[in-house]
């Protein structure tokens, strides 16, 4: 195995170890569950940068490293639904977009056809990422709310103003919008799929 896939392979053994440490609420493991998602995601750079930079690329590498996002993002948000940060309806749009997308890229593999990646995607990973900062940041705060600046208040202002529910709205649409617009650039294996799915349970179809 590859350096740059063993990076990815560590992203995904780091994420049980950081959803576990979410459910113990004290100041220690916030801030300890902080510093793993920030290490596992530095080896999401990595993975990549090193893997152009020697030549190590490979098909292996390419299904493996969205893969191991998507493990990561779907698990740190749905271990917010469990601590009360985050809605169960927006963390089933984003799993229900990424099942999809990947369901479509393992076909496209499998038939060795071409997928286009959508130019939005960024926009959705960003996203996701700058969300799971906040609310980690937001988890940290609540045990430390004068971090920053001497007077709480300034906390318990943005607290009321439900500053992560309107972040995890903009969140869920970026992604429903860019999983959209990825079946439609790739409407011929969508298409290719379904007649695939409905052969199995209808073989004269």
């Amino acid at each position: 195995m590859t350096f740059p896939n063993q990076l990815t392979l560590l992203r995904i053994l780091l994420t049980p170890v950081i959803v576990y440490i979410l459910t113990i609420d004290t100041l220690y493991y916030r801030c300890l569950a902080f510093v793993l998602f920030f290490i596992a995601s530095l080896t999401d750079w990595y993975d990549g940068y090193i893997a152009r930079k020697f030549g190590s690329v490979t098909s292996w590498g390419k299904f493996l490293d969205p893969l191991a996002d998507k493990i990561l993002v779907l698990s740190m948000f749905m271990a917010f639904f469990v601590i009360g940060e985050v809605a169960l309806w927006m963390v089933i749009v984003i799993a229900l977009r990424d099942l999809v997308i990947t369901v479509l890229r393992i076909y496209a593999v499998q038939h060795k056809k071409p997928i286009v990646t959508s130019t939005f995607a960024k926009w959705k990973t960003a996203s996701q990422m700058a969300a799971i900062y906040l609310i980690l940041i937001v988890l940290v705060l609540k045990h430390k709310p004068n971090l920053f600046m001497d007077s709480p208040n300034w906390f318990s202002r943005i607290e009321s103003f439900g500053l992560v529910e309107k972040i995890m709205y903009a969140v869920t649409f970026i992604t429903a919008t860019t999983g959209v617009h990825y079946l439609v650039e790739n409407r011929h294996h969508v298409k290719g799929f379904a007649v695939s799915f409905f052969r199995l349970f209808l073989p004269n179809l």
